[in-house]
């Protein structure tokens, strides 16, 4: 069984690393980490993969021990040309503070009620104070979560702002999960 030992190791590295191990073909291994974000973002990436996933923990050390039991995702018969939208900021526009989240807010409401909306939406830098429940703008981001738009919110961006445990929708994630999805889209806004 391979070993990825990923301690210590800021995000997306763990998951860089991770992807790195399946792409060579490896059926088993086990993935060591040292915290709960890299925990849920290394078992996303490996069930979207194929494998299943057992953690157990020992003190500091989290160790993911994963078996690959099927081809992973399997891919859509017909695609729909895909949206993403990246929101970097919790206001939409330029100096005035007050003007820009109202606007952000109108944003949002609008897009939750279009009969097409984005695939995935990821919310960094600024942006993530957007998903906290105290954001008047949190409910539409609940509501195109809720009509089948995927939420990932930047772990390392909720780390700096000390709100990760406050963060009411979506999916904690990390750069290289978000580069992902944003860059596999048709469209991307970037706001």
């Amino acid at each position: 069984m391979v070993v990825v030992n990923a301690m210590g190791k800021l995000c997306p590295e763990p998951v860089i690393m991770t992807k790195a191990e399946i792409e060579k073909g490896t059926a088993e291994l086990e993935v060591l980490v040292d915290n709960d974000i890299a925990v849920s973002n290394v078992t996303r990436l490996l069930n979207t993969k194929g494998f299943t996933v057992d953690l157990t923990r020992t003190g500091n050390e989290r160790k993911l021990t994963a078996k690959k039991t099927s081809s992973g995702e399997a891919a859509p018969a017909k695609r729909e040309e895909l949206l993403a939208i990246l929101v970097a900021h919790d206001v939409l526009g330029g100096d005035d503070k007050e003007l820009g989240e109202v606007l952000m807010k109108a944003f949002l409401g609008c897009l939750s009620k279009l009969s097409r909306r984005p695939a995935v939406m990821a919310f960094m830098n600024e942006g993530v104070k957007l998903v906290l429940p105290e954001s008047s703008a949190c409910g539409y981001v609940k509501e195109l979560e809720e009509a089948g738009t995927k939420i990932l919110v930047c772990g390392t961006c909720t780390t700096h702002f000390g709100i990760t445990d406050k963060v009411a929708v979506g999916t904690i994630s990390n750069m290289f999960e978000i580069m992902e999805m944003v860059t596999g889209a048709d469209n991307t806004l970037i706001f």
